[in-house]
């Protein structure tokens, strides 16, 4: 697994900053309200009961700066890190409950493939904001108990949403950055274990074993 660093660590700043002094207990509580009686992860990019909350409203006009943001949530139960993506825009991730974020480098991705065993691994705490920057590889949050995982994840507009039909058919002839285009603002290299990669375009170049988090 991996040693797990809190992420007050001065080893988190290469990958995101806390956000300090942010509202985010309605975001916590509406988030927290989603069941997670279900087997894996689901994500909603965009959700209304997130997005009517002055938390996000806030957020939106303040550390927006009145750009279009969308506010959606990421929940279930995951152990496994299964892929690494990236946005070209940063990233805010609010736990309504306690979470492990697997998080790299993308200045560390070498011809579309990058090592699983580069990832480092960091404890945030329920209701603690951090922003992950652009370069900053990162997928779905990890649990840190058997009642699962709920992250509150805050976008530009749009971030996530599923791309155009002729873009969709024209990636796997493309080369470079454009062959890991995934979704709207989304790129993805996926671990050959994932059902991404074996369902779907995705490009299978994380190498190494596929990281898991031990829950105690």
């Amino acid at each position: 697994m991996g040693q797990i660093y809190d992420i007050t660590n001065e080893r988190f700043a290469r990958y995101g900053r806390i956000l300090e002094g942010l509202p985010v207990e309605e975001l916590i509580r509406v988030a927290g309200s989603f069941g997670r009686d279900f087997d894996g992860v689901k994500y909603e990019r965009s959700i209304k009961e997130l997005e009517e909350t002055e938390d996000f409203r806030y957020i939106e006009q303040w550390f927006g700066g009145e750009g279009a943001l969308q506010c959606g949530l990421c929940w279930g139960h995951n152990i496994k890190m299964n892929a690494v993506e990236y946005h070209h825009s940063s990233e805010i991730n609010i736990g309504a409950k306690d979470m492990v974020l697997m998080l790299g480098d993308l200045r560390d991705v070498k011809d579309n493939h990058y090592d699983s065993e580069l990832l480092e691994l960091f404890f945030v705490p329920k209701g603690t904001a951090v922003e992950l920057f652009g370069t900053t590889l990162h997928f779905a949050p990890c649990q840190t108990s058997n009642t699962g995982f709920a992250t509150a994840i805050i976008l530009p507009e749009m971030t996530n949403a599923p791309l155009s039909e002729e873009t969709r058919k024209a990636i796997p002839q493309r080369q470079g950055e454009e062959r890991l285009l995934f979704g709207n603002n989304k790129w993805m290299i996926a671990h050959p274990e994932c059902d991404d990669a074996k369902n779907s375009f995705a490009y299978p170049g994380v190498t190494g074993e596929n990281r898991t988090v031990v829950i105690e």
